[in-house]
C-alpha cells in the first residue's frame, strides 16, 4: 500500500541517491518491509535509508551508507535473475532546498523543495534510466568493435576472409545485442509517480534533460539500426556462400554423371 509519508525529517537535508544496474530482472514479489510505493517497488531500509527497485533489473538506493548497501544488496541476491558480473552504476547528490521550485543545476545536486517519497521515486526513475542506457551504449560500443574489422574487409577486398562459423558468430553478437537492448526499458514513458502528481513533471523534464535521455534512446537506437543492416549483410553473406556450395555441388555431380554416360557409352562400343 502507498504511504503518502514525507521522509525529510529521518533523511536530512543531503542524501546520496545511488543507481546500480545489477542483473536481467529483480523479483519484487512479496517484499517484506515498510513499503512507501507498490509500483516501483519503494521499501524503507533501515531508519533513513530508501531502496527503490525495478523489476528490469535496477535498484536504486537513497539515503544509505556504504556498509548499508552492502548488506541490503546481499539481501537481495536471491531475487536477481541474471545477475552482472560488474554492475552498472550512477550517482546523484539530493538536497533539500528552500527554493519554491525543485531545481537540477547543471553537473550539481538535485534541490528539492522537500524528500517526499513521490519526488524521490521520479529521481530513482531517471536515475534507473540512465544506467541502464549506459549499460546498453556499452554493450553496442562492444558490438561496434567487433563490426568494425567486418567493414573494413569488405571495404578493401569486397569480400571477407571469415569462415562461416565466425560470421555466426558475430551474426548472434549483433542480434544478442539488439535483443537485450530494444525495448527493456521504456524511457520514453514517464514514472507512474507523475499520474498522482501531475506537479511534479516539471522536475522529470529537468531531469530528463540533465541526463540527456532522449538524446541517449536516439542515440542508441541510430546505432542499433547499424548493428541490425550489419545482421542482415552476415545473412545474405551466408546464404550467399551456402547458395554457391550448393551449385558447385550441383555442378560437380553433373559432371560425374556425364563422365560415367560417356564410360558406359564407351564400355558398351568396345564390346
Amino acid at each position: 500500500m502507498t504511504k503518502p509519508a514525507i521522509i525529510s525529517a529521518e533523511m536530512g537535508t543531503r542524501v546520496t541517491a545511488h543507481a546500480l544496474y545489477i542483473g536481467d530482472r529483480i523479483n519484487t514479489m512479496g517484499f517484506e518491509g515498510e513499503v512507501l510505493s507498490a509500483l516501483p517497488l519503494a521499501v524503507r531500509v533501515g531508519k533513513a535509508g530508501v531502496a527503490v527497485l525495478f523489476r528490469y533489473g535496477v535498484a536504486v538506493l537513497i539515503g544509505l551508507s556504504p556498509e548499508d548497501e552492502v548488506d541490503f544488496l546481499e539481501t537481495l541476491k536471491p531475487r536477481i535473475g541474471g545477475e552482472f558480473v560488474r554492475f552498472e552504476e550512477e550517482t546523484a547528490i539530493v538536497a533539500l532546498a528552500s527554493e519554491a521550485e525543485d531545481q537540477v543545476q547543471a553537473g550539481g545536486p538535485i534541490q528539492l523543495r522537500d524528500m517526499s517519497h513521490e519526488r524521490l521515486l521520479v529521481i530513482a526513475d531517471v536515475l534507473a534510466k540512465s544506467v541502464v542506457l549506459a549499460h546498453d551504449e556499452r554493450e553496442v560500443a562492444k558490438v561496434f568493435e567487433i563490426i568494425e574489422p567486418f567493414a573494413k574487409e569488405l571495404a578493401d577486398h569486397g569480400g571477407t576472409r571469415r569462415n562461416r562459423k565466425g560470421m555466426l558468430k558475430l551474426l548472434g553478437n549483433a542480434l544478442l545485442v539488439q535483443h537485450r537492448v530494444s525495448g527493456r526499458v521504456a524511457v520514453a514513458e514517464k514514472p507512474d509517480a507523475l499520474w498522482d502528481r501531475p506537479d511534479l513533471e516539471r522536475l522529470y523534464a529537468r531531469l530528463e534533460d540533465e541526463y540527456e535521455l532522449k538524446e541517449r534512446v536516439d542515440a542508441l537506437n541510430r546505432k542499433l539500426a547499424v548493428v541490425a543492416e550489419t545482421a542482415n549483410t552476415l545473412a545474405d553473406i551466408i546464404d550467399t556462400r551456402r547458395s554457391l556450395r550448393l551449385e558447385l555441388i550441383i555442378v560437380v555431380l553433373i559432371a560425374l554423371e556425364i563422365v560415367v554416360t560417356f564410360y558406359q557409352i564407351y564400355a558398351a562400343g568396345g564390346h
